[in-house]
């Protein structure tokens, strides 16, 4: 006997259900709670998923925090009022909705008005990628970028350094190379170097006549010889008498003189101009025939000048 197919039709219990997706989250206003679309929004989601709901102004109001990762989806529902005071703000928004979805996670934009022209630029910048958008129907798609692979714990390649490259470059601006031996100075002088400098003039010759004075590095012997002379050499000091002469000290006296004649009693001139010159001198001034002088100056000759 052949076997016959057995057809059992379904049973009106039996009911359909669609697969069930992951919990999303509707954002809307009161206007459009009022018109009903925020709440036919809802409903459509209800079905398969579910739904969160917050109203937009207590996001924005921080009084609402979303958790990270939690939606799978975000749909956004709002009167295009809605949206224009919003625009200021947007981007606060956005990156609320960002962390609270999952990665590949999408987000619906409904009934964006034309005027929002910089809706997808703001997107780009909170981070989303655009899926699509349609300007007839106002609605506007964008996803989370997917989670970065994991490099399982490998380290960064690192560039090669060649040791005597490194070594060569570190010596370069190193003041002393170990490889240089260092420098003696001495080894640097020639013979030339070495010998004692010549003086620039002869030996000085007492008993020849000079005409010049010892410069201030003298080396051939003439500042010695004047500062000799200076201690050893006789003045003529003249007396301050009336018809007094020229006397002839040592320099000894001269300076014992000197230093009795700054121990008494200053002397004053009777007219107060013998150091003026002969032309206000009178015929019986012990300063007549010598230049004149500054006064209080003690007016000496000294036998030693080139010029007696």
């Amino acid at each position: 006997m052949a076997p016959t197919a057995v057809y059992s039709a379904p049973t009106t219990d039996q009911k359909v259900t669609a697969p069930v997706k992951g919990a999303a989250l509707a954002i809307g206003s009161p206007s459009t709670a009022e018109d009903g679309r925020y709440q036919s929004l809802v409903s459509n989601l209800e079905i398969t998923r579910k739904v969160d709901r917050y109203m937009l102004d207590r996001l924005l109001d921080g009084v609402t925090t979303l958790s990270p990762a939690s939606y799978t989806s975000v749909h956004i529902t709002l009167s295009p009022s809605d949206y224009d005071a919003l625009s200021s703000k947007l981007l606060e928004l956005l990156s609320q909705i960002l962390p609270s979805l999952e990665f590949l996670g999408t987000l619906h934009i409904l009934n964006v008005p034309s005027s929002l022209s910089s809706l997808p630029s703001t997107l780009s910048l909170a981070g989303f990628a655009i899926l699509s958008q349609s300007a007839e129907e106002g609605t506007i798609i964008a996803q989370k970028p997917a989670q970065p692979a994991k490099t399982g714990g490998a380290l960064p390649l690192r560039r090669k350094i060649d040791p005597e490259r490194k070594a060569s470059k570190k010596a370069l601006w190193t003041l002393s190379s170990p490889s240089t031996p260092p420098i003696n100075a001495e080894d640097l002088l020639t013979a030339a170097d070495r010998q004692r400098p010549i003086p620039t003039c002869e030996p000085v010759n007492s008993s020849a006549p000079r005409r010049k004075k010892a410069c201030k590095n003298c080396t051939c012997g003439l500042a010695e010889l004047e500062a000799q002379e200076a201690s050893q050499g006789k003045v003529v000091i003249l007396d301050g008498a009336e018809g007094g002469e020229a006397v002839e000290v040592a320099q000894g006296e001269k300076d014992r003189l000197i230093a009795a004649a700054k121990a008494a009693p200053k002397a004053t001139s009777s007219c107060g101009n013998c150091y003026l010159g002969d032309a206000f001198r009178c015929s019986s001034c012990p300063y007549l025939g010598l230049p004149a002088f500054k006064p209080g100056e003690k007016v000496e000759i000294d036998f030693g000048m080139d010029d007696i």
